[in-house]
C-alpha cells in the first residue's frame, strides 16, 4: 500500500492537539510531579542510563497511559527513521522497531516543536495499519537538546478517545525537558568510548607498521645490496626505495579526527603502482604486473585500499613471492554487478608446503578494514607455487 492510497481520512482528522486545550483538566498533583523530578535526578547521578527507561515508566503514570516509549531519531540512517526504544505496555513487542522520519506522528511533533495529540493515526499511517497496532489517542511530546537539535519523542498512548488534556501535556512536557538532558549526556558518553576504542586501534596499527617498517627496511637492503656493484650505487638505490616506501605509508594514514579533506580522486592502478614500488626490483626487472580497467577511488577508499595491499606486500616480503629476487606478483581487478574484484597471485617466490599456522594482528586488519570499509570478503588459496589472495570490494563504497 503507498503513501497515497493510506491517506483514507483528511489528516486533519487523525492530529487534534486543539482538543488538549477544550478538555477539563484536574487539580495538578505537583508533589507527584516533583517526586518524580527528583527521582530522576538521582538517577541522573548514579548513571544517565537508568533515567531513561525510568522516565517511560514515570510519563505513561502521570498521564494515566496504557503504552509509552520513546522515539530516538537516527539522523544518521538514510532514509532517516525513528527507533523505538524502552517500550511500555501493550506495545512493548515492538521495542527497537523503526519508523519513517518523514511520514509518522514523531516527525509532526519534532516540526511543530510542541506536544501533539493524535486520534487514531493507523488511519492515515499504513505501516501502523499493516502492524495491527490500534492508537485510540496518542499524546507525544518532542526531545530536543537546547532549541534546534533534535533527539526524539516521548509518546504515550491511552485506551480511550478523550482521555488526554493540557494537564498531561504540561506535566510529561516537564519532565521530558529534563530527561533531554540526560539524553544528550548518553550520547556524548557514547561518542567519547568510540573514540578511545578508536584509538586504541590505531595505536595497536600504529605499533604493528613500525614492527613491520624496520622488518621492510631490512629486507630491502638485503635485496638491494645483492644487485649493486658500489655503496654510492647502494645508497642511491635504496635511498630511492625508502622514499617510495614512506610514500605508500603516506597513502594507508590515519586520521584521530572525523574531519576528512577532499583532494579529488586517484585511479586504482596509480594507486597499486604507489604501493608496491618499494618492492620493485628496477626500472628493467619489475616485480609486479597489472590489469584491469580504470577505476576511480575516493579518498577514504584510497585509505583503505593502501592499507589492504600494503599488507599484502609485507606479508609476501617476509614470507612469500618478495622474500627472494625471483620471485613475482600479478594484480588484476575486474568488476561484476556491483563488486570489485581483485586478485594478487604470488609465484617465483619459497614453496609453500602448507598455509602459514595462526593469523596475528596484520589479518586481522585486513579482514576488518575489508568488511568494515568496503561490506567485503578476502580469502586465500595457498597454492605450492605462490598464494592467491582474492578480494572482494563493494563498488558503491570504492567511487567518488
Amino acid at each position: 500500500m503507498g503513501v497515497a492510497e493510506a491517506k483514507k481520512v483528511p489528516i486533519e482528522d487523525v492530529f487534534i492537539t486543539a482538543e488538549l486545550a477544550r478538555r477539563a483538566v484536574r487539580q495538578p498533583d505537583y508533589l507527584q510531579e516533583k517526586k518524580a523530578i527528583q527521582e530522576l535526578a538521582v538517577r541522573m547521578m548514579d548513571g544517565p542510563a537508568e533515567v531513561l527507561p525510568r522516565f517511560v515508566d514515570l510519563a505513561m503514570n502521570m498521564a494515566e497511559g496504557v503504552s509509552a516509549g520513546l522515539s530516538l531519531y537516527e539522523e544518521s540512517s538514510e532514509p532517516k527513521v525513528f527507533r523505538w526504544c524502552y517500550l511500555r505496555g501493550t506495545l512493548a513487542a515492538f521495542e527497537g522497531a523503526t519508523t519513517p522520519r518523514d511520514f509518522s506522528p514523531c516527525g509532526i511533533t519534532l516540526d511543530e516543536m510542541r506536544p501533539i495529540l493524535s486520534r487514531h493515526p493507523e488511519r492515515y499511517y499504513d505501516w501502523i495499519a499493516e502492524a495491527n497496532i490500534v492508537v485510540p489517542e496518542v499524546l507525544l511530546v518532542p526531545l530536543y537538546r537546547g532549541s534546534n537539535e533534535p533527539l526524539g519523542t516521548l509518546w504515550i498512548v491511552s485506551d480511550q478517545i478523550g482521555h488526554f488534556n493540557a494537564g498531561h501535556a504540561r506535566s510529561v512536557s516537564e519532565l521530558a525537558s529534563f530527561v533531554s538532558i540526560a539524553l544528550h549526556m548518553l550520547q556524548i558518553e557514547s561518542r567519547v568510548k568510540q573514540a578511545l576504542d578508536h584509538q586504541e586501534v590505531l595505536a595497536k596499527e600504529m605499533s604493528h607498521r613500525v614492527k613491520n617498517l624496520f622488518a621492510i627496511v631490512d629486507g630491502l637492503i638485503g635485496l638491494s645490496a645483492r644487485n649493486v656493484s658500489s655503496k654510492e650505487e647502494l645508497a642511491q638505490v635504496l635511498s630511492g626505495r625508502v622514499r617510495a616506501l614512506a610514500d605508500a605509508h603516506g597513502l594507508v594514514r590515519h586520521s584521530f579526527s572525523d574531519e576528512t579533506t577532499p583532494s579529488g580522486s586517484l585511479d586504482l592502478s596509480e594507486l597499486l603502482r604507489t604501493i608496491v614500488r618499494p618492492y620493485e626490483s628496477g626500472a628493467d626487472a619489475s616485480r609486479f604486473s597489472f590489469s584491469g580497467p580504470s577505476i576511480l577511488c575516493d579518498q577514504r577508499a584510497v585509505n583503505g585500499i593502501a592499507l589492504i595491499v600494503h599488507e599484502l606486500a609485507t606479508n609476501a616480503a617476509k614470507h612469500g613471492a618478495l622474500a627472494n629476487h625471483n620471485g613475482l606478483v600479478d594484480i588484476n581487478w575486474i568488476t561484476e554487478s556491483d563488486k570489485l574484484i581483485m586478485r594478487w597471485s604470488e609465484r617465483g617466490g619459497p614453496a609453500i608446503g602448507a598455509p602459514p599456522p595462526g593469523s596475528g594482528f596484520g589479518s586481522m586488519l585486513l579482514l576488518d578494514t575489508i568488511a568494515r570499509s568496503f561490506q567485503g570478503t578476502l580469502s586465500f588459496d595457498w597454492k605450492p607455487s605462490g598464494v592467491e589472495v582474492t578480494i572482494q570490494l563493494s563498488l558503491n563504497e570504492i567511487r567518488s
